[in-house]
């Protein structure tokens, strides 16, 4: 079973996953602030990160990334239409998260879209363009992981009630994630992690779905 380790870094507590891809190799998932414990820990272990997964572009979740990507310079991926995210603090909702941030725009990164798939080390993530929370959030699956961001939560789902969200798209998302053959490891952006198989007969939201 792939290792998945996962820090609560920034002032809403939002998850950094790290999916160890290879040999003293990893990818991290969203990374919302407090970059220096990542790159701590990253020196710690002896650890290479090659690239980070932005699931949509709220400040929570990218707020560590410009520090991050300049000391390792791994590679920055998010859908387009989250894009704007990267350098505006209104649409970034940073202004309001944390107002007296000092937010270093993102300028390097590298667009995807629905189905396409990463490589790294010894694996791959594949793209699920599941907008709802925001117009480009994405779930990354790799093997029997599901990198969920805001869309999926442990009994939950994400807001959509800010700007791009989408009460229908949101549901149109669950009913994909719902629909996927086999069963998951879920790493949500908040909150403990739980199992698509779960979700699917606990989570109200998707059992609501037919």
């Amino acid at each position: 079973m792939r290792e998945v380790k996962t820090f609560m870094l920034g002032s809403l507590g939002t998850n950094c996953h790290i999916v160890y891809t290879g040999e003293k190799r990893v990818v991290a998932a969203d990374i919302g602030g407090e970059p220096e414990k990542l790159l701590e820990f990253l020196k710690e272990n002896d650890l290479t990160l090659s690239k980070i997964l932005l699931t949509h572009g709220h400040y929570d979740h990218i707020g560590g990334v410009f520090e991050v990507q300049k000391a390792t310079g791994a590679k920055v991926y998010i859908h387009e239409e989250d894009v704007p995210m990267l350098s505006d603090t209104q649409k970034n909702l940073a202004l309001w998260i944390e107002p007296y941030a000092d937010f270093e725009p993102v300028t390097e990164y590298t667009v995807v879209k629905d189905g396409d798939v990463i490589e790294d080390g010894d694996t791959s993530f594949t793209v699920l363009h599941t907008p709802g929370h925001t117009k480009g959030s994405v779930c990354f699956i790799c093997e029997d992981i599901m990198l969920s961001g805001d869309t999926l939560f442990c009994l939950s789902r994400g807001r959509t009630d800010f700007p791009g969200g989408s009460d229908e798209q949101m549901l149109s998302s669950f009913k994909r994630l719902k629909e996927l053959p086999g069963d998951y490891r879920v790493f949500p952006g908040h909150n403990e992690s739980t199992t698509l198989e779960f979700e699917r007969k606990n989570n109200p939201v998707m059992r609501g779905i037919k």
